[in-house]
């Protein structure tokens, strides 16, 4: 299960391993959350080399894992879990390394309490999307929208499809036929350019409900079809995101405005840090 951490407002990417009931979390995105390096990729490569001749087993025993990358694409990424990551930040000087040790605890602790009781992962996300700045009703389509998400690629599993590569492929089938662009598309026509931007968390209301219209569609048509393998599923993806795709022609005519905004929310978090010092001064 991948996944986008916060810490002090940096993001960092991370996998939940269910078999070996671990996070991994991108070493690169936390030595960017612990350094003021420019060049975080360069950092780590010169600092695993270093770590590397002197035998450092932190590093040796470091896996790759395919994780979103700036361009939209799935790259295999070097990753850590809490254990090889708390013995890294010992070699990164860095005033933040104590806060760090004390909020992988809490994401390790919080995940064991999701376990226990799922409905605890969705409040918390609630309360992520609020502190970021979004609005109650936004905030309740971006989580219907991630269990209409969770239900596809669920239904994808069952019938074959293999996950990362073939997933991010029927998803710019989707997209494609819904909106006319690939996700990756979608996020250069939004200046989106972080690997950490997720582009849903950047669309408005009604383009989280086409989203959603595509998906729920291709959910549906996958069942009713029986399809099985990539290839079948490839092919309803698009009959599923062409569904939304009339849909979202039919109001663009009948409205005369388009669907597809350049608008982001990249401005969130500025502004509820100024709401927050005025409310402080």
């Amino acid at each position: 299960m991948s996944n986008i951490k916060l810490f002090e407002s940096k993001y960092i990417r991370s996998a939940w391993d269910d078999k070996a009931q671990r996070w991994y979390f991108a070493v690169v995105d936390v030595v960017a959350a612990l350094t003021e390096s420019q060049n975080p990729q360069v950092y780590w490569r010169v600092l695993k080399k270093r770590l590397l001749a002197e035998g450092n087993e932190s590093v040796t025993n470091c896996n790759a894992l395919k994780m979103t990358a700036p361009d939209g694409k799935q790259r295999l990424t070097d990753v850590a879990d809490t254990e090889q990551l708390l013995r890294l930040i010992q070699s990164i000087p860095s005033p933040k390394a104590e806060p760090f040790k004390r909020w992988l605890a809490k994401v390790g602790y919080e995940r064991l309490e999701e376990i226990e009781n799922p409905e605890l992962a969705a409040a918390r996300m609630r309360e992520l999307y609020k502190a970021k700045g979004y609005s109650d009703e936004w905030i309740e389509k971006r989580v219907r929208g991630i269990a209409i998400r969770d239900e596809l690629t669920n239904e994808w599993k069952k019938r074959g499809v293999k996950e990362q590569r073939e997933y991010s492929i029927l998803t710019a089938e989707i997209s494609r036929a819904t909106f006319g662009m690939t996700p990756a598309e979608y996020k250069a026509f939004k200046s989106l350019d972080k690997p950490a931007d997720n582009l849903r968390d950047h669309m408005n209301d009604l383009e989280l409900i086409f989203t959603m219209l595509g998906e729920a569609s291709t959910t549906e048509i996958a069942r009713n079809k029986d399809a099985q393998g990539y290839t079948e599923n490839r092919d309803v993806a698009s009959k599923g995101g062409a569904v939304a795709g009339r849909a979202r022609r039919d109001l663009e005519k009948k409205s005369g405005k388009r669907i597809a905004s350049k608008e982001n929310y990249k401005q969130l978090p500025e502004a509820v840090a100024r709401k927050r010092l005025k409310k402080e001064s």
